[in-house]
């Protein structure tokens, strides 16, 4: 098994090795900061100029777990375009990948500090926040929880590379981000610790390999 289960708030869950978080009884897939178009919102605004397949990557990612677990429900935890034109002007290959993959199942947009509006036709429903059982999915961690969120792109160090982890506390739970050009924030820094000061880091591997919290800064 290269995933690792565990209980938390009276959910049985599962993290990916992919850093999605798969919920077996709901058969709920989340995934967090997909940030797609991010090439093309750097190139407007002037910045480095990366190659623009990080939407094809990204769904070939997701494509991946879905083959893998067949959810009933994907949610993309806020941040799943790099902003709200990135949404409206999608690139019409990644278009079609979306509504490919929301075919036959329920399709959730969690709103973002990337993306608030979310313009633009896309199917799927869109909300602030989300109920899965006593969790609240939203894009940001707030209050003492119980809540699953995005945001920081959490990364731990092991064997001398940046990795990233979701990490798992007594009140939030954060996800890695999920698109493929994306930069993280190391699990130690204070502004991950207010959320999570311990509990476990859940490093992206060949397998999702579990390690105590705090870590040392990477």
């Amino acid at each position: 098994m290269t995933g690792f289960a565990f209980r938390w708030q009276g959910l049985l869950l599962e993290a990916r090795r992919s850093g999605a978080l798969w919920w077996p009884e709901g058969r709920w897939l989340v995934v967090a900061d997909l940030h797609l178009g991010k090439a093309a919102r750097m190139a407007r605004r002037g910045g480095a100029l990366l190659p623009p397949y990080e939407g094809a990557e990204t769904l070939r990612r997701l494509r991946a777990e879905i083959a893998a677990l067949d959810p009933a429900c994907v949610v993309s935890l806020g941040d799943g375009f790099d902003d709200d034109r990135a949404a409206a002007e999608i690139d019409a290959e990644v278009a079609a990948g979306i509504a490919e993959l929301a075919a036959g199942r329920d399709w959730v947009w969690i709103a973002g500090n990337h993306d608030a509006a979310m313009q633009g036709e896309l199917p799927g429903r869109r909300f602030d926040t989300l109920m899965m059982g006593a969790a609240v999915l939203r894009h940001q961690p707030a209050g003492e929880g119980p809540d699953i969120a995005g945001h920081f792109h959490p990364v731990v160090r092991l064997a001398g590379a940046r990795r990233r982890a979701m990490l798992i506390g007594p009140g939030h739970l954060i996800l890695p981000a999920f698109g493929q050009y994306t930069g993280g924030l190391d699990a130690a820094d204070p502004a991950i610790t207010a959320w999570v000061p311990r509990g476990l880091a859940v490093a992206c591997l060949h397998k999702a390999l579990p390690i105590p919290l705090p870590v040392r800064a990477a």
